[in-house]
């Protein structure tokens, strides 16, 4: 297929329709055999459930050329398991794993040429979801329900370079004790909308919540999870039940293990002994990973040794290993990358 006549270097990242989605209809107790369509409209009924009780989760991931040209996606049976996991959560029938694999793979191979060639920093990012689409009126689950998956070309999220950012420590709760913090339902981002608007009008990238029972720990931001580098070299990552289970940050756990050589450690963190580590950073899918040059405790700021002019050495080395393994330059562990054929 030839490739769309695009500036591939100059995208944003934004959205723009492609040819093609996947659409699969729940109905009568059974998910349809599913299809590609072109048209990128969603007609709904004005009682549907994703509108009336916000009944929906979702998952990102990405398509990238490798250096060898082939096209491929990274660990999306991880994104899978999650959807799966995060519907249950919200009485929504799960999409199969299996075949939310398989529809990757048909998504991405209909839109294949609008998948950003090699080298110009940007990638097909996919956003699979699914909703609530019958009426409902009574506080109740749907009883039908439409998964999706689209598919956009974007730019790097980082526009020249990768820089240290300043967050700020969040005084509203990212999520309630036991709540639905670990899950990736819409409802989730909803909620995280006003402190990040509230934070970028005080001069903030992003805010960094504490725990909701104690406000004494490290729980992750508004849609990233946390990385803290020690003294001595270690990759520390937060651990708590209403954090989301990140799949790049069980990547980048693995990476630095067995690739770098470097001891790691997910356990709950005191916010009290951030001021201890040399390198903080934020890590998702759309960055990768984003570098925490300051944090803003109520006018305290937390400067971390590593500085805001550049990213520090570990989550460079991190960044660039990932990075390698998913476009094709670093030999990947078994499984993480999957063709699309």
């Amino acid at each position: 297929m030839s490739k769309k006549d695009i500036d591939w270097s100059n995208l944003t990242f934004a959205y723009q329709p492609t040819d093609y989605r996947y659409i699969s209809n729940y109905k009568n107790g059974e998910w349809d055999e599913g299809t590609l369509s072109q048209d990128p409209n969603i007609v709904l009924n004005e009682c549907a459930g994703v509108l009336q009780y916000s009944q929906s989760v979702f998952e990102g991931l990405k398509a990238y050329t490798t250096v060898d040209g082939r096209t491929v996606t990274f660990r999306p049976d991880l994104n899978a398991q999650r959807m799966f996991d995060s519907a249950k959560r919200l009485e929504i029938p799960p999409f199969p794993v299996d075949r939310f694999v398989e529809a990757v793979r048909e998504v991405v191979k209909a839109n294949e040429d609008w998948v950003p060639p090699y080298g110009t920093g940007a990638t097909l990012y996919l956003r699979p979801y699914v909703f609530g689409s019958s009426p409902v009126i009574g506080v109740a689950p749907a009883e039908e329900y439409q998964f999706r998956i689209i598919c956009t070309p974007v730019g790097p999220y980082f526009k020249g370079g990768v820089k240290p950012i300043t967050i700020r420590v969040s005084d509203y709760d990212r999520a309630a004790p036991h709540g639905t913090g670990n899950i990736k339902a819409g409802l989730n981002y909803a909620m995280s909308l006003h402190p990040i608007m509230e934070a970028h009008r005080q001069g903030f990238s992003e805010n960094i919540y504490l725990d909701p029972a104690t406000r004494t720990k490290v729980e992750e931001t508004g849609g990233a999870n946390v990385l803290f580098v020690t003294k001595d070299g270690k990759l520390v990552t937060p651990k708590s039940d209403s954090i989301l289970p990140s799949v790049t940050r069980r990547s980048l756990l693995y990476v630095a293990e067995h690739y770098l050589g470097m001891e790691t450690e997910e356990r709950e963190v005191l916010f009290e002994e951030v001021p201890d580590f040399v390198e903080c950073g934020l890590c998702g899918t759309a960055a990768v990973i984003s570098p925490i040059g300051c944090i803003n405790d109520h006018g305290k700021e937390i400067k971390f040794p590593s500085g805001m002019e550049e990213i520090g050495p570990v989550m460079k080395k991190l960044r660039e290993t990932l990075t390698g393994i998913q476009m094709g330059t670093i030999e990947p562990p078994e499984g993480w990358i999957y063709e699309i054929k």
